[in-house]
């Protein structure tokens, strides 16, 4: 008689402990009004929420990639090309994932009905893009700096300038979001969402790293921002929360 077959499960390796931020933040505010108050429940993944929808190339358009056109002028600001690659914990690169992102454009102002800080709208700018990653997990978008914005969590509160990143698997249950924020920026030291990470090392992990390679003379700063899905090296992911 032969032996029983051991069912064995997939495990995914924990992420070091204080990569992520705490659900619940005293620093910031609608961390209190926001965290789930009870138990989370798991929800069992049945085929539905593990095959769909499809986000293959038909969901990608001429200009999804590239937030400095389809308008009918140049959008105010520094123009910026920002690169990277979407990898595994094992390093492995990660094809053919959804890449989304949206900003502020270069006053700091969304394009969104609540946002209404007396800086101007950019007719020419959306604040909105989505590519694909490549055979070898790459990504690229050009686009244009973002600016600082208040956001009333504390006495003079600013958040630094950043860009918001969404990353899929094959279905929305898989996707993931985190932040990119610009080297050596002075608002670092009072943005509780960025001083939320708890790991030093992780939070420096969510700063881009400036890429003269990838400049464009006459054209486009270049900055390179790697997303590792998990392991030791892992991006750090949120409950987006932040207002915009």
């Amino acid at each position: 008689m032969s032996a029983p077959v051991e069912l064995r499960l997939p495990r995914y390796r924990r992420d070091p402990e204080g990569t992520h931020p705490p659900l619940d933040y005293a620093g910031y505010r609608s961390t209190a009004l926001r965290h789930p108050k009870e138990p989370l429940i798991v929800l069992p993944h049945l085929l539905t929420e593990v095959t769909g929808p499809a986000l293959g190339p038909g969901r990608i358009g001429e200009f999804d990639n590239d937030l400095t056109k389809g308008h009918a002028g140049e959008p105010q600001g520094q123009r910026i090309i920002v690169t990277g690659r979407l990898l595994d914990g094992d390093g492995r690169p990660i094809r053919d994932s959804l890449v989304e992102i949206w900003q502020a454009n270069a006053g700091g102002r969304y394009r969104h009905t609540g946002d209404r800080w007396p800086s101007p709208l950019d007719p020419n700018f959306d604040g909105a893009g989505r590519t694909l990653t490549d055979s070898e997990g790459r990504y690229t978008f050009t686009t244009i700096k973002p600016g600082a914005y208040p956001w009333k969590n504390h006495d003079n509160a600013w958040r630094p300038a950043h860009i918001h990143f969404s990353v899929f698997g094959s279905a929305f249950t898989q996707r993931l979001v985190t932040q990119m924020y610009f080297p050596e920026d002075p608002l670092f030291s009072q943005d509780p969402i960025f001083n939320s990470i708890p790991d030093e090392k992780a939070r420096q992990r969510m700063i881009a790293r400036f890429d003269l390679d990838r400049t464009e003379a006459e054209w486009a700063l270049a900055f390179q921002f790697d997303i590792v899905v998990r392991g030791r090296e892992a991006s750090v992911f949120e409950d987006e929360e932040d207002e915009h």
